[in-house]
């Protein structure tokens, strides 16, 4: 039961329907009630006529509106799901090497195993280097630093902020996967893993690494290895020096 209130100009009427479940379309129901409105002399039939044109382009207007809106929506979503895979893929890999940035207190012990002045030539090697602030504050200290990381935005910003900080040319960022990529070259190499892969980064860096050069562990040690010194600040801030020998 449907209880319509109309008003025109000349009066107001007030009628009582029954509506069958048959009309569930809100077009007929519209219809039903504009014709009510025709017997009771509310309107007049030019009136009813520009009720149904309106209400016939609000609902195309509305329908527009949806398809714009159902289509931003997916667009929006591709897009969140191609910035953030990157950063959840490591997952899906045995080891998985997250983007935790280092800490002002690890960045300063890190920096501290390293010479203040180095020789020309000594390369530093950030393994999973994230934003970049390893390789970048090494480029400054005068090193010719490289960074290797898988995350593709984590290199542009990598790029990016060496670009600002003006040590483009010293400080190079490539995307590949540590486990294939080469260190025979490097005299510092510096990780921030995860202890499930400390144990097979002992064998690339004992069967990759030249002797004499130096490695610089960050949240967690080589396991088989005895460092040569151990930075503090904390349990989460230490840093372990070792020396590769023969």
């Amino acid at each position: 039961t449907s209880l319509i209130n109309f008003k025109n100009k000349h009066f107001q009427i007030s009628l009582q329907c029954e509506i069958s479940s048959y009309f569930v379309n809100e077009q007929i129901v519209h219809v039903i009630h504009l014709s009510l409105l025709r017997l009771a002399n509310s309107v007049t039939i030019l009136e009813m006529e520009e009720l149904l044109q309106n209400d016939a382009q609000r609902k195309t207007t509305n329908n527009y509106l949806g398809k714009i809106l159902i289509g931003t929506s997916a667009a929006i979503a591709v897009g969140i799901s191609v910035v953030c895979f990157p950063f959840v893929s490591p997952a899906l890999r045995k080891f998985t090497l997250p983007f935790i940035p280092a800490t002002d207190n690890q960045l300063r012990n890190i920096l501290k195993v390293l010479p203040k002045h180095p020789s020309k030539g000594i390369k530093v090697l950030d393994i999973g280097s994230g934003d970049g602030r390893i390789v970048i504050e090494a480029a400054k200290r005068g090193f010719e630093a490289h960074g290797v990381e898988l995350n593709y935005w984590l290199g542009l910003y990598s790029r990016i902020a060496a670009l600002r900080g003006g040590v483009s040319k010293t400080a190079k960022f490539y995307r590949k996967d540590l486990w294939k990529f080469p260190l025979s070259s490097y005299n510092y190499c510096v990780i921030f893993g995860v202890e499930e892969m400390m144990e097979k980064l002992e064998e690339k860096f004992q069967n990759e690494l030249k002797d004499g050069s130096t490695i610089i562990a960050c949240r967690f040690p080589l396991k088989n290895w005895k460092p040569t010194k151990v930075l503090s600040d904390g349990d989460t801030d230490t840093v372990w020096v070792y020396n590769k020998s023969v």
